[in-house]
């Protein structure tokens, strides 16, 4: 019997941890994506003139924004894993 409650504690606590590390992946990749965004962004406003280079440019903060947001969240889902 506690041969069963000891491996059905482990296969709840690493669902868990699965399940963190899942949302910590998620969110890097979605910076990932974000940062690749900025940098099209940024390459599109240097071939552009203007006034579509201030409205690239400004697409470029918000993605860059953005992936901040999702490299924060991801790190502290990395936190999270194991707990």
């Amino acid at each position: 019997m506690k041969k069963i409650l000891l491996a059905t504690a482990i296969l709840f606590s690493t669902a868990a941890a699965f399940a963190q590390a899942g949302t910590a992946i998620k969110e890097t990749g979605k910076a990932t994506a974000e940062t690749a965004k900025q940098a099209k962004e940024n390459v599109e406003a240097a071939a552009t003139k203007q006034p579509k280079k201030t409205m690239h440019k400004a697409k470029a903060k918000v993605h860059k924004a953005s992936a901040a947001h999702h490299r924060a969240a991801a790190k502290a889902a990395a936190k999270e894993v194991g707990k």
